[in-house]
C-alpha cells in the first residue's frame, strides 16, 4: 500500500495543484481513465470546502490530502482542522451567516456524493474528513 501525503496552505490557488496531483496519482494507481475527471472534480470540491472552513475559522493549519493506493482500490482523504457542529444542530447567532455556510457545505457534500459512489464524511470538534474511494484496474488488465 503506497500513500502520498499532500499538505497545503488554506488558499484557493492551491486547490488546482491538489486536483492535478490527485489525478496523476489516481492514474498511476490504476483508476479507470473514464473516471479521472470525476476524481479531479471531487477532490477539487473537497479541498475547496476544507479551504473555506479553514479561512472562515481563522485556522492557519494546512489542509491535508492523503492519496492511498491499496490492492483493489484507490482512496483520497481530504482533512480539515475546523471544528464542526454536531450533525442536526444549527449553530447561529441570528445573522444568517451560519445558515448560508451550512447550505454551502451541504451543497458541496451533495456534489461530491453525486461524483463518487463510495464516500465517508466524518466531523467532530477537532476537524473533519471526506474519504472517497474508487476501484482500480488490475495491472494485468492494463497491459492487455
Amino acid at each position: 500500500m503506497a500513500t502520498v501525503e499532500l499538505r497545503f496552505s488554506a488558499l484557493p490557488e492551491h486547490v488546482r495543484t491538489a486536483r492535478l496531483v490527485a489525478a496523476a496519482v489516481a492514474r498511476r494507481a490504476g483508476v479507470d481513465e473514464a473516471v479521472l475527471d470525476e476524481v479531479r472534480l471531487a477532490v477539487g470540491e473537497a479541498c475547496t470546502r476544507a479551504v473555506g472552513l479553514h479561512q472562515h475559522g481563522g485556522i492557519s493549519a494546512p489542509v491535508k490530502v492523503l492519496l492511498i493506493e491499496e490492492e483493489k482500490q484507490f482512496s483520497i482523504e481530504v482533512g480539515d482542522e475546523a471544528p464542526h457542529a454536531v450533525p442536526g444542530a444549527r449553530a447561529g447567532d441570528g445573522s444568517g451567516d451560519a445558515d448560508v455556510e451550512t447550505e454551502e457545505d451541504e451543497m458541496g457534500l451533495a456534489v461530491i456524493s453525486g461524483l463518487v459512489d463510495d464516500v465517508e464524511v466524518s466531523a467532530g470538534e477537532h476537524g473533519g474528513s471526506i474519504r472517497m474511494r474508487w476501484p482500480t484496474v488490475p495491472p494485468a488488465t492494463l497491459l492487455a
